[in-house]
């Protein structure tokens, strides 16, 4: 339209007076004028509505509690509250490749934005972190999730200096799930080969005579069907995503209000360079929805999805529930303290108090 009327313009000034002259060169101006306004809103446009999306990568399958319950609802907070700008595509069992131990190199990389993944799976790699891991200090997911708050701002920033913390959480605690041996007293363990997914877990089994072995969760279907290792230590929330109603037969938790023997740490960790590059107001998105601000929350949730799944645990009629009686814990925990005292001389050879 501007080029039109610029057209038939320079045309007429050849063909009338000087004051016809002025009227064009006032035309091209204002048509000049346009045109940079144009151009101005049209690079500015998209500016102020693009939309990042940022890759969250985890060795989660998709149908699990913590990607139902957690991670997909926590992508749509954001995607609310950023009214659409910023997005965060799951990307679930280790789909951008790799194995879960390489997750925490991933985003510290900028290989990947984000990632939800367990630091015990980088044994000794935070190991101040590992104090939550051991027998009998975790109580419930939602007071050791707060506690974790707060021991984060005061003891873990070294540890966590390569990433943008988004969350530290711990699950509802772990107990045995076994295939053909139940577990009903502390002699029932000797000799028996038992997963763990942190160092620290390592260390309790080894203390009550069991054989520990490591792995990450999607192994345990296939190490128990070989006969690799005899059970696991876990949640009921996150059994039911690896059919442990279907592999193991002995599911066995302690007496009473006990808590549960230990629990595992996870953590919601960004890339620092992902972060910096957003602009102010997307900042402000992420920093409303992690840490504190979303840390009751997350203990809730890893405590609520524990009962739908145990009833999945329970729908098999070949399932035994045991407990632990009372004298047999009071025996478990003497037998633990080598495994709190191994993570405390560590702690004071790194002169940590």
């Amino acid at each position: 339209a501007i080029a039109l009327v610029y057209s038939v313009f320079h045309t007429v000034e050849h063909k009338t007076t000087g004051r016809m002259s002025i009227m064009v060169r006032s035309i091209q101006t204002l048509a000049a004028a346009g045109v940079l306004a144009t151009a101005m809103a049209l690079s500015a446009t998209p500016a102020l509505s693009q939309q990042v999306t940022l890759k969250l990568h985890t060795f989660i399958p998709p149908p699990s509690n913590p990607v139902k319950t957690f991670l997909k609802p926590w992508t749509e907070r954001i995607a609310k509250a950023s009214n659409g700008r910023l997005k965060v595509q799951i990307y679930p069992s280790m789909q951008l490749g790799g194995k879960p131990p390489q997750l925490m190199d991933q985003v510290k990389d900028g290989i990947v934005d984000i990632i939800f993944s367990l630091p015990g799976y980088t044994a000794g790699r935070f190991p101040k972190l590992e104090v939550f891991e051991l027998p009998f200090v975790h109580t419930d997911p939602v007071s050791s999730t707060l506690a974790l708050q707060d021991f984060q701002a005061k003891h873990l920033k070294e540890e966590f200096k390569d990433y943008k913390v988004l969350l530290l959480h711990v699950h509802a605690g772990s107990m045995f799930m076994t295939k053909k041996k139940a577990i009903t007293k502390l002699s029932d363990l000797k000799g028996l080969k038992i997963r763990t997914a942190t160092r620290a877990g390592g260390w309790y089994l080894k203390s009550l005579g069991a054989v520990p072995i490591g792995a990450p969760l999607p192994q345990i279907p296939q190490m128990i069907s070989k006969g690799v290792i005899e059970g696991a230590m876990l949640p009921f929330e996150i059994a039911p995503a690896i059919k442990m109603q279907e592999l193991a037969t002995h599911f066995t938790q302690l007496s009473g209000k006990q808590p549960r023997m230990n629990t595992s740490t996870f953590s919601l960790l960004m890339n620092k360079n992902s972060y910096a590059k957003l602009p102010a107001d997307l900042k402000k998105v992420i920093d409303e929805n992690s840490g504190r601000n979303i840390a009751q929350w997350a203990g809730q949730n890893w405590a609520d999805i524990e009962v739908p799944a145990e009833k999945v645990m329970r729908s098999k009629s070949k399932n035994r529930f045991h407990t632990m009686p009372p004298s047999e814990v009071a025996k478990m925990k003497a037998a633990a303290r080598p495994a709190i005292d191994r993570w405390l001389k560590q702690m004071k050879g790194k002169g940590v108090d």
